[in-house]
């Protein structure tokens, strides 16, 4: 499965892909279409981000 690294980071810190979408500005439909297929290292990278920023609001 495609960008296994960014669904494991977000299920491990109990953050739904429907926030990350939010924090992108797009819709949860739009971002689980865009990780069907391997990101950039660089998307990632800001993905990753959002995800520990979005984990450290929640605690």
């Amino acid at each position: 499965m495609c960008n296994q690294d960014i669904r494991c980071a977000a299920g491990g810190a109990g953050v739904k892909l429907w926030q990350i979408a939010d924090a992108l500005g797009i819709s949860d439909g739009g971002l689980s279409r865009k990780l069907r297929k391997e990101l950039s290292e660089e998307k990632k990278g800001e993905i990753l981000s959002i995800i520990e920023k979005i984990s450290q609001n929640k605690g």
